[in-house]
């Protein structure tokens, strides 16, 4: 069976254990040693044992570094037993410090506390043994060689771990920015798609019925007044246009678009303008008002209902069978106001514009923004009356509701 492959040390410990190597060698080629007396192992080579183990293991201080404080700590002892080596004893500290700051969590918290008691109890047992004052240096040296390297091994991760959750924080914090950037995109554009399909679908849906009957339907009159109508619908649908692009161009004022939106005052402009453009398809348009008082709305409200009626009349002149399309102001229990709009439902002769689906999401979403109820599906009609197509809108009238376009 081969042998498992250590792994590779890091450059930097390569580079550490070739110096501290070289420098044992240069103090032992000049008989530098720090055991003062006569030790059990009194060979003068004896000492380079101790020294290639520990340089040994400062290859594995990053990769491996509880194996490398086990093997040094018992290269350490062997090291007591003989002349000595300082700079045995330096790469030991350094080997402390590696396990602390590389070594596994429970390491880093262990550590300091087991060599704080080494040193505590070692220097009790050397006054206790000695009764010197020179036993407290011991005790020093003792602290500085594993206490000393632990405590500050644990500083340094300690600054590291902070480092890398701060670092993580802001990662997250910038990603927490560039999704609600994304989603403030997305909800500006669909904002934008509603506006834009609310302000020009009216106008281009009575252009396309007119054009389609002028072609369709060989007489002069019938041409002279589609393309009267198609003519003051282009002017209309051009002038609103003109006003969204000026809002956009001057988005950088948050309270424009709100001077600039429609009011339900301006229903009965809406009104008229159908009456205009589904003459032709036989559609009557009537407006019931049965507010009481007309107390003053919230802007986000007035525009919605607004919105909500110009749509409904939009489809209207699409989609609805000849009869009335009757539109009702109302307000509701609960300090909420009710839109209705209803119009004949089923088949109709002549030309029919063709349909998305979009308005009837876009009047779902500007109600589901204001917390109100929305609902639009074919219903029963009067008694003796065919079924008839209804939209109907309930919304809350608080005040803090926030405003949508």
């Amino acid at each position: 069976m081969p042998l498992p492959a250590l792994p590779r040390p890091h450059r930097d410990d390569v580079l550490i254990a070739v110096c501290g190597l070289a420098g044992g060698l240069l103090l032992w080629a000049l008989g530098l040693h720090n055991n003062a007396g006569v030790r059990p192992l009194d060979g003068s080579w004896i000492t380079l044992v101790p020294l290639v183990a520990m340089a040994a293991m400062e290859l594995l201080r990053r990769t491996s570094p509880r194996t490398a404080l086990t093997v040094g700590t018992l290269a350490l002892v062997l090291e007591l037993l003989t002349p000595g080596n300082l700079v045995t004893l330096l790469m030991y500290t350094d080997l402390v410090y590696a396990a602390v700051l590389y070594g596994s969590p429970a390491m880093a918290r262990l550590l300091p506390y087991s060599t704080a008691l080494v040193t505590i109890a070692a220097t009790i047992g050397l006054i206790a043994w000695y009764r010197e004052p020179y036993a407290l240096l011991i005790g020093l040296v003792i602290g500085l060689v594993s206490f000393g390297p632990a405590a500050t091994g644990a500083l340094v991760r300690n600054h590291r771990e902070a480092a890398d959750a701060a670092r993580l924080r802001a990662e997250q914090t910038a990603l927490l920015a560039e999704i609600d950037r994304t989603q403030a995109v997305n909800a500006e554009r669909a904002r934008m798609a509603r506006e834009l399909h609310d302000l020009v679908a009216n106008h281009l849906s009575a252009i396309a019925i007119h054009s389609t009957a002028a072609l369709s339907l060989d007489k002069p009159e019938t041409t002279r007044q589609a393309l009267t109508v198609i003519r003051e619908n282009s002017v209309a649908g051009l002038s609103e246009m003109r006003r969204l692009i000026g809002l956009l161009r001057d988005s950088g004022g948050g309270d424009q678009e709100p001077a600039a939106a429609p009011k339900l005052d301006a229903v009965d402009a809406l009104i008229a303008q159908a009456r205009s453009n589904g003459e032709p398809s036989g559609l009557r348009f009537t407006l019931y008002d049965d507010r009481q008082g007309a107390a003053a709305l919230p802007a986000p409200v007035e525009m919605a209902a607004y919105r909500i009626v110009q749509e409904s009349l939009t489809n209207a002149l699409k989609h609805a069978a000849a009869g009335e399309v009757a539109v009702r102001l109302a307000g509701e229990p609960g300090n909420a106001l009710a839109v209705t709009v209803t119009s004949p439902f089923g088949q109709r002769p002549g030309p029919r514009a063709p349909g998305s689906g979009a308005g009837l999401v876009g009047m779902r979403e500007r109600v589901a923004l204001l917390g109100g109820e929305f609902e639009a599906g074919p219903v029963a009609g009067p008694a003796r009356s065919p079924e008839v197509w209804r939209v109907r809108a309930l919304l809350p009238m608080e005040k803090d509701k926030e405003p949508t376009a």
